[in-house]
């Protein structure tokens, strides 16, 4: 007697696999009985898929050691929350908590853009220098997101706050607890909160001198996360080299700010853009020839161990003259080489 064993299709096995003839298994048999003997087997489950918010292992995050004090204890306290639920709870609690926004400061220059939600946030120097956050929005959640932030960044100096890196969002454990869109939503208001302490920080640096009306509020320069731990400019490396060389015609100040650039900072590539003309009828246009506003784009190896906050103010001191005579706000896009060829 004989047994045809047949093996069942399974997804484990390729199916290219196949078994053309049926596999024997001759029974074994004595005068007083019949068995079958068989060793146990171990099936060991294969993962096909990668987590869908695994870190890169060649990626590390930044070291919580390095964030500022407050924001270290509130991604303790979410570590040691197990649950999504439970998370999600705290969030909630947070947002309950948080002080409303005075209406007056709910503008669309504090607007958060790409939330699934209303986010306001506004950001102050206290008389130590150090930025003050506060925050507000339509949706308890989101207002939940805004405080964290508000409580880890808030009483600390710029340096320490542009330093953060997005990743430290994988550290709260917050993934499960989320959709895509409330993620992204978070890191954009980080990106806000760091853009602000960076315009609260030249502003500073300039001092109280009103006289050429300057406002960072008016600078078109935004800031991202450029996976290295810290605050970069929104460019893209394609998109700054393309920029680069386009000649754009210049008036007598920004043939002046070419200049000086291209003297003090030997520029592998710079580009000096005027845009006074989408400011037409500014306070700062009058007197000034109409050249009050424009976009920099410089690759310089001056910039080497430079943070951003030390690239923006090297070009401002350059371009001091230029400031105390009429010229109103810069946007600037400040990197070096090495990072032009990365982001390639």
């Amino acid at each position: 007697m004989s047994i045809s064993t047949k093996i069942p299709h399974s997804p484990l096995f390729h199916h290219s696999t196949q078994f053309p003839n049926p596999i024997k298994i001759q029974s074994l048999s004595s005068p007083s009985h019949k068995f079958f003997s068989f060793k146990p087997i171990t099936i060991q489950r294969i993962p096909t898929k990668k987590p869908i918010f695994s870190t890169p292992s060649s990626v590390s995050l930044q070291p919580i050691e390095e964030l500022p004090p407050k924001l270290q204890e509130i991604i303790k306290l979410f570590q040691g929350v197990q649950e999504p639920k439970a998370k999600y709870e705290q969030l909630l609690f947070y947002g309950k908590n948080l002080n409303p926004l005075k209406s007056e400061y709910k503008t669309s220059e504090n607007k958060v853009q790409g939330c699934v939600s209303q986010v306001w946030v506004r950001a102050y120097l206290d008389s130590d220098k150090n930025v003050v956050f506060e925050a507000d929005s339509d949706s308890m959640l989101t207002k939940g997101l805004a405080a964290l932030l508000v409580q880890g960044l808030s009483g600390r100096p710029v340096e320490e706050i542009v330093r953060v890196s997005p990743d430290f969002a994988v550290l709260l454990g917050l993934q499960q607890s989320l959709t895509p869109s409330r993620n992204n939503g978070f890191l954009n208001m980080l990106k806000l909160m760091q853009k602000k302490a960076l315009q609260l920080y030249i502003e500073s640096e300039k001092g109280d001198d009103s006289s050429n009306g300057m406002s960072v509020e008016d600078s078109n320069s935004e800031v991202s996360d450029g996976g290295n731990g810290g605050v970069e400019s929104s460019e893209s490396g394609n998109d700054l080299r393309e920029g680069l060389g386009n000649g754009s015609l210049l008036g007598d100040r920004g043939i002046r700010i070419k200049e000086k650039l291209e003297k003090e900072l030997r520029p592998v590539g710079l580009e000096v853009e005027d845009i006074s003309y989408q400011h037409a009828g500014h306070s700062g246009v009058e007197g000034s020839d109409g050249e009050t506003h424009f976009n920099l784009k410089v690759v310089s190896e001056e910039f080497e161990g430079k943070s951003l906050v030390k690239r923006h103010r090297l070009i401002y001191s350059l371009l001091q003259d230029e400031l105390q005579s009429g010229l109103h706000a810069l946007s600037i896009v400040a990197k070096t080489p090495s990072e032009v060829e990365t982001a390639l």
